[in-house]
């Protein structure tokens, strides 16, 4: 069902986002992968193209929290493909410490990547959408988008936010057939946490491989189907 669909990826020049672009290649999709670093969006070019997968991936380095680099992506991806089908809201990081241990700048740094980057790549591609018909819009959060823990004021307080966007941003497309879906993960196996990937303590965590295969199933759903919050988590995780 992705045979030649369009689907712009934030955050995919590692981790999750990585492990989601090869997948949905693999199954057809024209992948637009964005992200900072440009020496591993060349190496995830590198890995599509050696793996054959059956569709397009084509990398634009760009940061999230630039309106104009945003714009440049939504403008790249109608250059090669005319079209947008779903974009996928991934980049994301996390600072973990008390409320008064967090500086204002890293306040503003996490607000900007999680809340803001997620702002700015859907608000450039709406008007395609909307003028469409159709389209999706995927943010991956977290399941501390609907729970709290001690040290994490300024991760959930992102999450919080891109669960209010998400919200308010249903109400207004879903007229125009655009769907609006969230990802609330648990605990996943990544570079996102402090002792890295692979450390033996997250070896029973969600895979980013896992995450890759849920949204793949919620992005090829019917046409008349729209799922609003897909929540996973690996089964030693209490929730």
């Amino acid at each position: 069902m992705l045979t030649n669909k369009t689907i712009i990826i934030s955050g995919a020049s590692r981790g999750i986002g990585r492990a989601t672009a090869l997948l949905l290649a693999q199954h057809g999709a024209n992948v637009v992968a964005t992200a900072r670093n440009a020496d591993d969006l060349k190496d995830l070019e590198k890995t599509a193209t050696e793996g054959r997968v059956r569709g397009k991936v084509v990398t634009i380095p760009g940061d999230v929290t630039n309106e104009a680099d945003m714009e440049a992506v939504v403008k790249t991806t109608l250059d090669h493909f005319k079209r947008i089908d779903v974009v996928i809201n991934n980049a994301g990081y996390g600072v973990f410490k008390n409320v008064e241990e967090i500086t204002s700048d890293e306040w503003d740094s996490v607000m900007a990547t999680n809340v803001k980057g997620t702002f700015l790549l859907t608000k450039a591609a709406l008007p395609t959408l909307k003028a469409q018909g159709s389209g999706h819009v995927v943010v991956v959060a977290s399941d501390v988008a609907k729970r709290t823990f001690a040290g994490g004021s300024l991760y959930t307080a992102s999450k919080y936010a891109q669960e209010a966007f998400m919200g308010a941003l249903r109400k207004e497309v879903r007229s125009f057939g655009v769907k609006v879906s969230g990802v609330y993960t648990g605990l996943v196996d990544s570079h996102f946490h402090a002792k890295g990937h692979g450390h033996e303590t997250s070896s029973h965590y969600l895979k980013e491989q896992d995450v890759a295969e849920s949204m793949l199933f919620i992005i090829s759903r019917p046409a008349h189907v729209v799922i609003d919050e897909f929540m996973v988590h690996p089964l030693e995780q209490e929730y």
